[in-house]
């Protein structure tokens, strides 16, 4: 599913990977995972509107 989806991390995340999430927004939910293990790592995906509720939270 990784290789279909467009996946983006924060721009304030340093070029050398450290502690990063990487998210991919697909029609019905985000996908979620650590940067550090792109392929075949663990992932979770959350519905948008869950989603929008806690970006708004931590920003």
């Amino acid at each position: 599913m990784s290789s279909t989806l467009r996946w983006f991390k924060s721009s304030y995340s340093s070029a050398s990977g450290g502690e990063c999430v990487e998210v991919a927004a697909g029609p019905q939910a985000v996908h979620v995972r650590d940067s550090k293990l792109p392929e075949g790592g663990p992932t979770f995906e959350v519905a948008p509107d869950v989603w929008a509720q806690f970006v708004g939270w931590a920003a």
